[in-house]
């Protein structure tokens, strides 16, 4: 191997044990920013010795080994008295040779290592977009670029907050915790809304080649099942897992044998997992059970229930789409959200009542550079044969996709309206 495919090689090892390092380091130190600088150090010394070595057989065992090393070094050199710290060495000591069994649960109201490190991120001492963005970055391995493309904002202004949530979580003495209680029911809406956030990348990827990230959807859906028996009452956990399941059904029909995507309207819904769709539906009637159908997670879910519900794309209830956005919106008036019932409107009244709606969204600040924006209107201009405005608009989408995936679709697009406005010409002469 060159170095070059190497070092992709690491990257890709990195994302996946990333996680799993600062969780399992996180454990041993009880110092969750520390963790991250030892797992980040482990990476270092990957990608100058595995392009000479090779990768290991065990790469994530070889990261560990590595990290743990250094916090020996770092502890050693500063010759801590604390009692504490000596029993964190000895445990580690002991504990050199073999991997932590991240499987185990612990004796405590979560009983799982990944989600124990959300919830310690989501201290409430923490502001509510701070945590969030500190547990996507440093826990779940999301980049800082692919939490502000799900925040719509800046880049700098992720990091700035990541940067600020490490410093209150170090000058706090805050340690990696179980929390019980009312003090795990204050931290719940944050650490759903990294659950969340963690399917959504999975489930339509910022960046890269691939469209897909199933890993991350696997561990969202895996997390959100976790949830639903920490918080067996809460409603929103519940309509959070309906969610997932029924988006995550249709993940074979999403695309093609070389990955492209397949827009919902085209897929093939033989394909759609229906074992996993009458688990989201059945985890949508829990919800409404407890009294929830109005949460935010749980609007979304109904929304989805929609598709899932029809068995051809003409059969779906667009109407009802439509008003559970509008529902949702008077909730969280996000100009997202407001897109989303454009195209559902689009569906239901025509495409130029959904026009009319996208053009008052136009100087949306969030919106600025959200490549659906123009993606949405080059789909309504088609449809009303204004073939050429539909071209720009693709073209326009394009420009901002950043998901290679993406790009080549809305490319597709454009060129399908510059070959509908040859043929409107021809038809004309």
């Amino acid at each position: 191997m060159t170095v070059a495919s190497t070092h992709r090689a690491i990257l890709a090892v990195w994302r996946i044990e990333q996680p799993r390092l600062i969780t399992g380091l996180a454990r041993l130190l009880r110092d969750v920013p520390l963790a991250e600088d030892l797992t980040q150090e482990a990476l270092i010394v990957a990608l100058e010795r595995w392009p000479e070595t090779g990768i290991p057989e065990r790469p994530g065992a070889w990261l560990m080994t590595t990290a743990k090393r250094r916090a020996f070094d770092q502890m050693r050199r500063r010759r801590m008295l604390d009692q504490k710290h000596e029993l964190i060495v000895r445990e580690m000591e002991e504990d050199e040779q073999t991997m932590p069994d991240f499987d185990t649960p612990l004796d405590d109201d979560i009983g799982d290592e990944m989600l124990r490190l959300i919830f310690t991120a989501c201290h409430p001492l923490i502001s509510r977009e701070a945590r969030v963005a500190l547990a996507l970055r440093m826990i779940c391995g999301l980049t800082t670029e692919e939490i502000a493309r799900a925040f719509l904002v800046s880049d700098a202004t992720i990091a700035q907050r990541i940067v600020r949530a490490k410093k209150t979580l170090s000058e706090s003495g805050l340690t990696y915790e179980t929390p019980h209680g009312e003090e795990l029911s204050q931290r719940l809406a944050s650490v759903l809304e990294v659950v969340y956030l963690i399917f959504n990348e999975g489930y339509t990827a910022a960046r890269g080649e691939n469209w897909l990230r199933q890993q991350l959807c696997n561990e969202a859906l895996r997390l959100g099942r976790v949830l639903i028996s920490v918080a067996p009452m809460e409603p929103e956990a519940h309509a959070l897992l309906a969610l997932m399941e029924l988006n995550a059904s249709r993940t074979a029909a999403r695309t093609d044998a070389d990955g492209n995507p397949i827009l919902l309207l085209e897929q093939n819904r033989a394909r759609w997992d229906r074992l996993q769709i009458q688990r989201g539906l059945h985890a949508l009637k829990r919800v409404q059970q407890l009294g929830g159908a109005g949460g935010v997670y749980a609007l979304q879910a109904a929304i989805i229930a929609c598709h899932a519900r029809a068995n051809t794309a003409p059969e779906t209830d667009w109407r009802r789409i439509a008003d559970l956005y509008t529902e949702l919106a008077d909730i969280v008036p996000s100009p997202v959200v407001k897109l989303n019932r454009a195209v559902a409107v689009g569906m239901a009244d025509g495409p130029e009542a959904a026009l009319a709606i996208i053009e008052r969204l136009h100087d949306e600040p969030a919106l600025k550079d959200y490549h659906l924006l123009p993606s949405v209107r080059g789909d309504l201009l088609h449809k009303l044969g204004r073939y050429e405005e539909a071209r720009r608009a693709f073209e326009a989408a394009a420009a901002l996709a950043e998901n290679q995936r993406e790009r080549d679709l809305l490319l597709r697009r454009a060129a399908e309206a510059t070959g509908a406005t040859g043929a409107t010409g021809a038809e004309k002469e």
